[in-house]
């Protein structure tokens, strides 16, 4: 069945079943996204925080404060 042929049938539907189907729908996408395993369950992930980053902020504030001196050159 294509998506052509589904959505006249959920235009029919009533505010309440609407929103069923939107919750029915989201949970397949979640499972499949499960199943594709992008994110598995009770895993745990490293990811990356600017906290404690002294020398990136170094950089940033070096060019900042080059930016700067070039613009009161000009």
């Amino acid at each position: 069945m294509t998506l052509t042929e589904i959505l006249p049938s959920l235009q029919k539907l009533s505010h309440r079943e609407k929103i069923q189907a939107i919750q029915f729908l989201a949970i397949e996408l979640a499972k499949e996204e499960q199943d594709s395993g992008v994110i598995e369950n009770g895993k745990t992930y490293e990811v990356w925080s600017p906290y404690d980053a002294f020398s990136a902020e170094k950089v940033l504030t070096d060019m900042l404060e080059q930016h700067l001196l070039q613009k009161e050159t000009k």
